[in-house]
């Protein structure tokens, strides 16, 4: 059995705090949960100067999303809001304050539910009458048009309705959700795009995303061979569906993902489990022929694999060019030594995971630690105008909440 380490030892990140490309771009962001927040997270690293607009009682709904907390907050909201400022405002009776706010930015992005925006007067007309070089970022859940368009959405509901749940998951049983929060990360990857797109193209532009569409987008082989033929995809469990050998084998002491991609892989995958006769049998001559008979082949491929502690048959298959990995939990995951040497643990006060993105081999880098609700709200008002007792009004009729005046 493999034995855990009792403390965690992280490698230091080479981190690009010099690199800041959208340095002077101000964002105001008035997106909650994860896509939204995800989006400007990744903006904020590259530069740009993110206000976060959250209400003056709840804050971001994913403040609450817990146990475990971290610094007042759930680990989630921890984990999407790093390098922000916050501003505790409420956008309808402060809808001024926003205003103001939005005449001097260069991005604005809200993830109300449909038609809310325009009703409090802060829609893409109105707002690119007053600034029109304002990149606007929509972020809904099924989109502008359709029958849909009007309805909420969270990240589990669009991976049921777009297909995800339909194609992941045991063929016998149930569908299941994907463990990560993948369709909320992808729009919110998909949202910085268009916006930085948007701001390179002078902007002045509308970007429109929503997690319906990045759902469907992240089936593109999967709906086009539907569309092709007719056929539904299933659930294959590990398995890839297009290729034979490619899928999770369990050895004696754990479980190994092996991916014999073409003939030649499959040939040293047999020679490394000591079956050759199995290269050499016609039913498995090709990648249709091992697919056609995928089960049959995956039960001869699982008696030699159980014979292997997990770990030694890795290292074997690298020896043979075999590509293979053992299925590591998230433990072993954060204790790498691949996981140090790329400095994908990013220190601090609580470490955190750093983006997967570098420039000249220096990693990307969170700038600051995830705001406290109104931290900045004064600091931020400040800036755009407002006296000091202009902003102890604001706080005193609660249209903002701020942690501190003197600050």
């Amino acid at each position: 059995m493999r034995r855990r380490s009792s403390s965690v030892s992280y490698g230091r990140a080479r981190m690009a705090t010099d690199f800041l490309p959208l340095e002077g771009v101000r964002v105001v962001d008035v997106t909650s949960s994860l896509a939204g927040p995800y989006c400007t997270e990744i903006l904020a690293a590259l530069g740009a100067s993110v206000v976060k607009v959250e209400h003056p009682e709840r804050g971001d709904e994913a403040r609450a999303w817990g146990p475990p907390f971290w610094e007042g907050a759930s680990v989630l909201f921890y984990a999407a809001n790093m390098s922000k400022r916050s501003l505790a405002l409420d956008i309808k009776r402060g809808r001024d304050v926003l205003l103001r706010l939005l005449d001097d930015a260069d991005v604005f992005l809200q993830s109300l539910r449909p038609g809310t925006a325009a009703r409090l007067g802060f829609g893409v007309e109105e707002l690119r009458e007053r600034n029109p070089q304002l990149v606007y970022c929509d972020i809904g859940a099924f989109g502008k048009t359709g029958p849909l368009h009007d309805r909420p959405g969270y990240d589990p509901l669009l991976q049921a309705f777009g297909g995800i749940m339909s194609v992941t998951g045991e063929a016998e049983r149930a569908g299941v959700r994907v463990g990560t929060s993948l369709v909320d990360q992808a729009t919110g990857m998909w949202a910085a795009l268009g916006i930085l797109a948007a701001l390179y193209a002078g902007g002045g532009r509308t970007v429109d995303v929503s997690l319906f569409e990045t759902t469907v987008a992240l089936l593109p082989y999967q709906v086009t061979s539907y569309l092709g033929d007719g056929s539904v995809p299933g659930r294959h469990g590990t398995a890839f569906p297009l290729i034979a050998p490619y899928e999770v084998f369990h050895a004696s002491d754990g479980d190994v993902m092996i991916a014999a991609a073409n003939d030649g892989l499959f040939a040293r995958l047999c020679e490394a489990l000591d079956v050759n006769e199995l290269a050499q049998d016609v039913r498995y001559a090709t990648n249709p022929d091992r697919v056609e008979r995928r089960e049959e082949l995956a039960r001869l491929i699982q008696a030699r694999v159980a014979e292997h502690e997990r770990d030694e048959l890795v290292a074997r298959l690298a020896d043979a060019g075999v590509p293979a990995a053992p299925v590591q939990d998230i433990d072993e995951v954060a204790r790498h030594e691949q996981t140090a040497a790329l400095g994908l643990i990013q220190d601090g006060p609580k470490p955190t995971v750093a983006f997967p993105l570098s420039f000249d081999r220096n990693r990307l880098a969170h700038r600051s630690p995830p705001p406290r609700l109104g931290e900045h709200s004064a600091e931020i008002l400040r800036q755009a105008g407002y006296s000091d007792a202009e902003i102890s009004t604001l706080k005193e009729e609660g249209i903002i909440r701020a942690a501190r005046l003197d600050t």
